[in-house]
Formats: C-alpha cells, structure tokens, sequence
C-alpha cells in the first residue's frame, strides 16, 4: 500500500513541510511519484521514517542520521542501537526526577541539600560526547581531527569550561551591542580574564594564540556560524578584539624586556 505525504503527516504526525525538507536533502525519498505529482511512500519509506524519527528524539543532526542511514545497516541493528541510546537517555531523565523529589524534599523540610545530590544527573560524559557529536563530525570531515579522541571527557572540568565559554561570549555580545570598541578596557578585560582562566585549568595558551583560534573560529563556516547565531557580528569583533589584546601584549612584552637590558 502507498501514502501521499498528507496521509504520513497525519498519523505520523510530522507536518507536511518536514517530509517535503527531507525529500529535498535525499533524507527520505518517495518511492514513486504519481501522474498527477503527488509523493508516494511505502512500507521501507515508512520503516526510515520511523528510524528518522528515533534519531531526532536523540537529537542526532539530519546530516548524521542520513549519513548513518545511507550506510545501509541492517533495521534489526538500527533498532537496537536506538534502543541503547534512548535507554540511556531514560536512565539519565529517572535520575534527574529523583534530584527533583529531594530538592523537594530539602526544600520542604527548610534543609539544605548536600552539593553532590543537587547536581546528580546532569551533564553525564554521555551527555557531554552527545552535545559535541555535530562539531566532532564536521572536524573529522573537514581537518580530519576527532575531539573527541584527542581530549577526553572531563566531566566536571568541562561543566567549569562551558559555564566559563558562556561568561566570555556573553559578554563580549553585550559589549557588541552596546557598541563598545575592540579596544575598550572592559573588552579587553573580558578577553584577559578568559585567557587567564584557560592558563589556570590546563589550556596553555598564549595572547597570540588565542587571537589564532579567534582568526580561526572567524574564517571556519561551523564555528563563525555558532559565534553568528548568538549575535551578528560576533566572530568578527572577538576575532579583532583578540589580536588587538595580543598587540599589547607583545608590545607590552618588547618593553619589559628593553628595560631588563639597560638594567
């Protein structure tokens, strides 16, 4: 038996536009089209739908799932492999329900909750390797480097970096908006206290280095366009705020050192 996209929208509840995406990016193709142009989808086109639709609740991007469904495993394994993650993900949602019920608990009796319970939970290695798939995929495509591989999840030294990521970009997006310059003492500040955050938790990094990632961050497509989402403009900005902070800094360097040879 065949469906037109209207019938698979309907009791698949997906909507009309969705299908017609994934028809254009070689997602999910009909498997006829008939006199009159209409879409016509099988019993294999509903069984890859229905593999879409699992790998969305796992929040896989479209290009992973068409790149892992193209590769032609077989259902049997797809679904297994689906079952796995989501019964992950269920495990981790039961122990976030249980922080939950004892922060109700502490909060009705008036205690105080002890730190390590408060955050139970949260930010697994799971969680942290399921957020950076996207980028680690289009690292290895493109520059062919697993982040993955190459920097092991910390889990607890990672939840520091990101909270510290956001502080940074944050406010050098308000400080955009606000129209501050690249050379304002404020933006500057910002840039010096997140350089010396990286040096204090295991990144050794440089001011001249840290304008190269910016330089970077500003002429890759994947990176720009995250800095972009945030704030127009942002890569931009960081990116010569970044070799504005590392010019003084050499400059401020050349000096320290003339002074030590007339001494």
């Amino acid at each position: 038996m065949l469906y037109t996209v209207k019938e698979i929208s309907e009791f698949a509840k997906v909507s009309v536009k969705t299908l017609h995406h994934y028809h254009k990016i070689g997602l999910l193709l009909p498997c006829k089209v008939s006199e009159a142009g209409y879409r016509l989808y099988g019993k294999k086109e509903l069984e890859r739908l229905q593999q879409i639709l699992f790998y969305r609740e796992l929040d896989f991007p479209l290009k992973e799932i068409k790149k892992i469904l193209d590769g032609e495993p077989d259902r049997l394994s797809i679904l297994s492999d689906q079952k796995k993650l989501l019964l992950s993900r269920i495990q981790r949602m039961e122990q976030l329900v249980e922080t939950i019920d004892e922060s109700i608990r502490c909060t009705m009796k008036g205690e105080s909750m002890d730190k390590k319970e408060m955050f139970k939970g949260f930010n697994s290695e799971e969680e942290w390797a399921e957020a950076l798939t996207e980028q680690n995929q289009y690292l290895k495509e493109k520059y062919n480097y697993d982040l993955l591989e190459n920097n092991p999840i910390d889990v607890q030294s990672m939840n520091k970096s990101a909270l510290e990521a956001k502080r940074f970009i944050d406010g050098m997006a308000d400080a955009l908006k606000n129209g501050l310059k690249f050379d304002d003492k404020k933006v500057q500040l910002l840039i010096s206290q997140h350089i010396h955050f990286l040096n204090h938790h295991g990144y050794v990094t440089k001011a001249s280095d840290f304008a190269a990632q910016a330089r970077f961050f500003l002429n890759d497509d994947f990176h720009r366009n995250m800095l972009e989402s945030q704030q127009t403009g942002l890569s931009y900005y960081i990116c010569i705020a970044a070799e504005v902070y590392a010019s003084k800094s050499r400059l401020v360097n050349k000096l320290s050192l003339t002074q030590i040879g007339e001494e």
